[in-house]
């Protein structure tokens, strides 16, 4: 099974990309085709700044490879190393109806957050498709509030088959429901653009900064609390078995302890989690030659299939 995803370098990794995401490629790699990229033209639409892009590639290359990303058993590339994603985004744009995209639901919600309106935001699921439909990817793990974009690459791959016979393969969305939104520490998606992450890689100080501005209720410290509502709650089940969920939920409500102490437990459940991560983390941003050799050598390897592919789009469209 050829399975494909890609995540933005728009800053320190969060629990978020790992857990909606960088998770199911880990696993995935062991018994599948994994192709895996940093979504680098992506990341345009909310950074402009090279030297910052340039940076922020490097520490999302680190940070895949340190979380368990084998580039020995997937291919591991930067999305802007295999330019062909370009041309047939250019042509994707032929067969796709303004329609479809002014239905889709992330660019109005991204307008709404204050996020600035450019025909790149607006095109980004095209893109998307192309990311996808270059490599004939079969499945694509996302979280719920990527679907349409998986069914937008459907939409847009079904008309070009229609016009030019079986060209492209159909994607299929893969979800994880337990885990297909990660909540931020207000309460809503975690996301850069909402300033509502938990970092993995990031400073002690700073990790501890964002467990305590999680939004709680007024709840008094020896009152039971309510599991079910609580941000700091969703969040550390993430890093627990059943056991450990059942043994926390315990702990709220029987109350005697505040949302306090419920924070600095999950502080200590981060760091505990990602500890040698974190540490493999800083030994590659060290040594920068060996993450891009890495993408190079994914960037090959990637770019042989992309060549494929295109040269019988190429026939068709004349080129």
């Amino acid at each position: 099974m050829r399975i494909l995803s890609g995540i933005q370098p728009s800053g320190d990794l969060h629990i978020g990309n790992y857990f909606g995401a960088i998770k199911q490629m880990i696993e995935a790699q062991n018994d599948n085709e994994m192709l895996i990229f940093i979504a680098n033209y992506h990341a345009m639409t909310s950074n402009q700044k090279g030297e910052i892009l340039e940076q922020n590639i490097l520490k999302a290359a680190a940070a895949f490879l340190s979380l368990g990303i084998d580039p020995n058993k997937s291919i591991f590339w930067l999305q802007s190393d295999v330019k062909e994603v370009l041309e047939l985004y250019w042509i994707l744009s032929q067969f796709t109806p303004m329609g479809l995209l002014e239905r889709a639901h992330s660019y109005k919600d991204k307008i709404a957050k204050g996020i600035n309106a450019s025909h790149g935001l607006f095109s980004y699921p095209v893109l998307m498709a192309a990311d996808i439909l270059l490599f004939d990817a079969q499945i694509i793990p996302v979280g719920k509030d990527q679907i349409q974009h998986i069914e937008i690459a459907r939409d847009i791959a079904l008309k070009i088959n229609n016009e030019w016979g079986e060209i492209f393969t159909l994607p299929k969305a893969k979800i994880d429901d337990e885990i297909s939104v990660i909540i931020g520490t207000d309460g809503s998606k975690m996301s850069k653009s909402y300033q509502n992450t938990i970092d993995i890689f990031g400073d002690e100080k700073v990790l501890k900064k964002q467990i305590s501005s999680i939004i709680t209720d007024s709840t008094d410290l020896k009152d039971p609390k309510d599991w079910r509502k609580c941000n700091v709650f969703n969040i550390a089940k993430l890093f627990l078995d059943k056991k450990g969920q059942e043994d926390l939920k315990i702990k709220y409500e029987q109350g005697g302890e505040g949302y306090g102490h419920f924070k600095m437990y999950l502080y200590d459940l981060i760091l505990n989690y990602f500890k040698e991560a974190r540490q493999r983390y800083h030994d590659f941003l060290s040594h920068p030659e060996e993450i891009k050799e890495c993408l190079q050598i994914g960037a090959k390897k990637a770019k042989n299939i992309a060549l494929q592919k295109m040269q019988r789009i190429y026939e068709k469209i004349g080129i």
